[in-house]
Formats: structure tokens, C-alpha cells, sequence
């Protein structure tokens, strides 16, 4: 069952067209700004340091003028700091101390980990502040504007300013999802740990395929990968398969030889998934408990149980 439309925002919660400015040209911030302008915002200024953030500004954002941040937050109505989480505090204080900011301004950052509070030093200042952080993976080209439609934004923000933020997540073609001050870092982790780690999986099997003779690891993997994705996402643990769910304690010995010969940096990172698979899967009933026994020594390290040991058949 398709989850329910967000609703649309009512005119007088819209926010006016506004000008936009980003402080920090990043792979998110020109890609928000230029969402922005679809929605008929004019994006007017842009901070960029480094060749390639100047390179993603003037692809995303052409004809915007690169400046200063203080330049900015001077032409701005609506300021994106998309600066990375570590730089963030650092910067709201700056601006604070700098007197850039200007009362009515809204100040919005894209951090997963900060919400709002991040924010207070500028809100003294009598800025309005926002936190917007887009549930998606960027690669700084125009392909990311389009990834927005239907993009979920962790959305954090002082109660008087909720309906502004969710009508501007809208605008961008992105879903609202309220966030609890307290919970932003346990949501932003939540995310890590599923599409931060998954890259890193990916890059790993991609890498011990082409190993082990595979011509083309991205074609092979895609189907499987994409079936196991839309598996997990509608069957949560049910979604469990594989040598570790079913037990094969021979199959899974024969893993990890081969791993700590071919590639003895996966290793770690096998029996720790394998574990937490084991334990999900013993939870959820489908690891016999007769079968977890023999499996758990061999991810302890084991190493009198051999390929040749696991359960017999082929019940996958």
C-alpha cells in the first residue's frame, strides 16, 4: 500500500520567492539551491574554496557569483551551510560573531547529525533557523536534482517555523519527516549505517569477484543486489538468506579461508556482519538452534570446522 501524499502546504504557509545563498559548495548545497530555483527561488550567491566546489557551483548554479560567506549572508533571504558536520558549529558561531546575519533571515543546514539547536548562536542573532537534511547520496552533478523527487528530509525546526520548513522540503520535490531534537543522531546513524556501509559492502564484493575472475562484478551484482534491497525493505529479517542464515558452518569456514588469503582486510568486516546476521536470524526463527552452535565457533575463529562439516542439502 503507496504511503499517503505529504499534504500540500496552504498559500499563506508557502514561503515568498526568496534569494537563496549557499555557504559551502559541496556535492548538497549547489544541488538544493538549484532545486530551489526550479521552485522559482533565485539562487544569488555562492561560497566555494576548492577547484572542484567551484566547478560543481558553476555547473549547478551558473551565473551565480562566487563570494565570501559574509557576502552571502549579505544578499541572501534564505542561507544553506552545507559545510561538513565537524565545520558546522565553528561556522553558525563565526557568522554569529561576525554580525552577518540579519534578523528574519533564514538560516538552514543540511547536517544529518545537528538539529536546530546547532543553530541557537545565529537564532539570538534574530535568524530563523531550519534543519534540512535530505536522506539521499549526492555526487555533485545535475543528476542529484532529480533524485530529490521523493527524496525523504529529516526535518528539524522551532515549532513556529515547522510549516515553512515542510513547505520548503516540498517545494524542492522532497517528503517531510519531523525529527525530534533529541533523536537527530540516532536517525543520522541510522542512515550511516545503511548507505555509508552498503558502499563500502558493494566496493568489497565488486573487488573479490573481479578477483575471482568475474569480466563485469557491477552487472552480476546489480540484479541480485537490487532484489535483496527491495526484499529487505518490504520483509525486514524474513528478507534473510544465505549460508549464514541457514546455518552452513562448512560453507561460511570456506569464506573466511578464502578471504584471509585473497583478502585479508574483509575479514573483520565478515564476521562482524556474519555475526549480527547469525543473532537476527536466530531471533527471527529462521537459524535452527541445533545448526547455531558450529556456526558461532566458526565466527569466534574456530577453525576445526571445515567446508566439508555444514549441513547437508540445498534448502535456500
Amino acid at each position: 500500500m503507496n504511503a499517503p501524499a505529504a499534504p500540500e502546504p496552504r498559500a499563506e504557509d508557502r514561503p515568498a520567492r526568496l534569494t537563496v545563498g549557499v555557504v559551502g559548495a559541496g556535492r548538497v548545497g549547489p544541488a538544493l539551491a538549484a532545486a530551489l530555483r526550479l521552485a522559482g527561488h533565485r539562487p544569488v550567491a555562492v561560497s566555494a574554496v576548492s577547484d572542484a566546489s567551484r566547478r560543481r557551483a558553476a555547473e549547478l548554479l551558473p551565473d551565480v557569483p562566487v563570494v565570501e560567506p559574509a557576502r552571502v549572508l549579505a544578499l541572501a533571504d534564505l542561507v544553506l551551510l552545507t559545510v561538513p558536520d565537524d565545520a558546522l558549529p565553528g561556522l553558525v558561531e563565526g557568522l554569529a560573531d561576525t554580525g552577518a546575519v540579519r534578523p528574519g533571515q533564514l538560516l538552514v543546514h543540511t547536517s544529518g547529525r545537528y538539529g536546530a539547536r546547532v543553530l541557537d548562536p545565529v537564532r539570538r542573532a534574530g535568524a530563523l533557523p531550519l534543519a534540512l537534511h535530505p536522506a539521499m547520496t549526492f555526487t555533485g552533478t545535475p543528476v542529484d536534482v532529480q533524485r530529490l523527487a521523493g527524496c525523504s528530509f529529516g526535518v528539524t525546526a522551532p515549532a513556529e517555523l515547522r510549516l515553512a520548513a515542510e513547505a520548503l522540503v516540498i517545494e524542492m520535490g522532497g517528503e517531510p519527516e519531523w525529527i525530534a531534537e533529541e533523536a537527530r543522531p540516532l536517525y543520522h546513524a541510522a542512515l550511516a549505517l545503511g548507505a555509508n556501509h552498503l558502499v563500502t559492502l558493494v566496493a568489497q564484493s565488486m573487488e573479490l569477484l573481479q578477483k575471482a575472475g568475474v569480466a563485469a562484478p557491477d552487472r552480476m551484482l546489480g540484479p541480485l543486489l537490487g532484489a535483496a534491497l527491495d526484499n529487505a525493505l518490504r520483509s525486514g529479517d524474513a528478507a534473510l538468506t544465505g549460508p549464514v542464515a541457514r546455518g552452513d558452518a562448512g560453507t561460511v569456514a570456506a569464506h573466511v579461508t578464502e578471504l584471509r588469503k585473497h583478502a585479508p582486510g574483509t575479514v573483520a568486516g565478515y564476521l562482524a556482519m556474519a555475526r549480527t546476521t547469525a543473532d537476527r536470524a536466530l531471533a527471527h526463527g529462521l537459524l535452527k538452534p541445533e545448526l547455531a552452535e558450529d556456526l558461532l565457533g566458526v565466527l569466534a575463529g574456530d577453525s576445526t570446522t571445515t567446508a566439508a562439516d555444514g549441513p547437508q542439502g540445498d534448502d535456500r
